[in-house]
C-alpha cells in the first residue's frame, strides 16, 4: 500500500460518517501500520481525510508505472 493507491475501506468509521466499502486514496504514508486517506464525494470535494491502519483497508487499484 503506497501513495496514490486506491483502497477500499473494510470497517466502518462513523464519527467520520463513512461506511465499510467506500473507496478513497491514499495521500500520504505515515509509518508501516498507518497511511493517510481522502475520500472524496461525486463531484470530487473531500468528504474526509484520516489516519487509518493498513489492516482498515484493502488496496482496489495501484499504479504500478
Amino acid at each position: 500500500m503506497k501513495e496514490i493507491d486506491v483502497v477500499e475501506l473494510l470497517v466502518d468509521v462513523p464519527e467520520e460518517g463513512l461506511k465499510a466499502g467506500e473507496t478513497g486514496t491514499v495521500v500520504l504514508e505515515l509509518d508501516e501500520d498507518t497511511v493517510e486517506v481522502e475520500f472524496v464525494d461525486d463531484e470530487g470535494y473531500t468528504t474526509a481525510q484520516l489516519p487509518l491502519r493498513r489492516d482498515q483497508l484493502r488496496v482496489t487499484w495501484s499504479y504500478e508505472g
